[in-house]
């Protein structure tokens, strides 16, 4: 049976970008700005769940005048924006980070992670060598990576970690990956995909959901006054922690399975449009 929402007692949103509230292309739509806007204007709290760094989610909570705390890198970071004061973190050790390494380059893939800012106010993105999917990511994200040796970087006194490392390669390999990963360090990881070709990996008790959690402290919010978004495995657990959850109809089987509704895909705007019926 399907939920009922009372609307009156919505306070907050919690959206995930990527196939949810962005278009195929990465843009989010004209529709979705207005109607994000629109609920914001109104004092719906627009809070952005994403795997996504700050710096590639900043035109995104700009455009629909979103701020406050939000969630990134899958929850590896909460971060208060637009001044981008970070609130919580939890890093992936140089070890993990080191053992990915050494399978990137023996199975010949992109691996990249993203560490905290050091010459800028935005996190770094290094990778070790310039791949076609690093071009791929960078015109995704709009954030250009740092070519250097990984081995050297997690070597430097003061590294303490990662906010998250990623393989980008053909999803017929993420098997084998999860099954070496998971093999060396057991459930001290998390491992997510983002997108079809991206597994993440990222330190144990990181999820969309403790991100969230998080968040909704520093807002005050409770369960029952929050929509959770999301079309991914990563957006699984901010489910269980909103009062209700919604999936696009292009979402994967499971995530549309656990979502309380199914909205139009996101290639149509499917979120403005359910937004637009349920709070008008």
């Amino acid at each position: 049976m399907q939920k009922e929402i009372d609307v009156s007692k919505i306070k907050a949103l919690a959206v995930d970008l990527d196939g949810t509230a962005l278009m195929p292309d990465t843009r989010i739509g004209e529709r979705t700005v207005r109607c994000l806007k629109s609920l914001v204007d109104r004092g719906i709290q627009v809070m952005l769940c994403t795997g996504r760094a700050v710096e590639s989610s900043q035109r995104y909570y700009s455009a629909i005048g979103a701020t406050g705390p939000m969630v990134f890198f899958n929850g590896a970071e909460v971060a208060e924006v637009p001044d981008v004061k970070v609130i919580s973190s939890n890093l992936l050790g140089t070890d993990v980070i080191d053992y990915g390494l050494d399978l990137a380059r023996s199975m010949d893939i992109h691996f990249q992670v993203f560490f905290p800012p050091r010459d800028s106010p935005w996190e770094a993105l290094l990778i070790e060598k310039q791949r076609p999917e690093a071009e791929m990511y960078r015109k995704h994200t709009g954030i250009v990576p740092v070519v250097t040796d990984l081995k050297a970087v997690i070597a430097e006194p003061g590294t303490k970690g990662g906010f998250k490392a990623m393989f980008i390669c053909d999803p017929a390999l993420h098997g084998e990956i999860r099954r070496k990963m998971g093999g060396r360090f057991g459930d001290s990881i998390y491992m997510a995909n983002s997108y079809p070709s991206f597994l993440e990996v990222m330190n144990a008790g990181v999820s969309k959901g403790e991100g969230l959690k998080t968040a909704m402290k520093c807002r005050g919010l409770k369960m029952e006054e929050l929509i959770a978004f999301g079309d991914e495995e990563n957006d699984l657990p901010m489910f269980g922690v909103a009062g209700f959850s919604a999936a696009p109809s292009s979402a994967k089987e499971k995530v549309r399975q656990a979502a309380d509704f199914v909205f139009g895909s996101n290639a149509e705007e499917g979120l403005a449009a359910f937004l637009e019926n349920l709070f008008n």
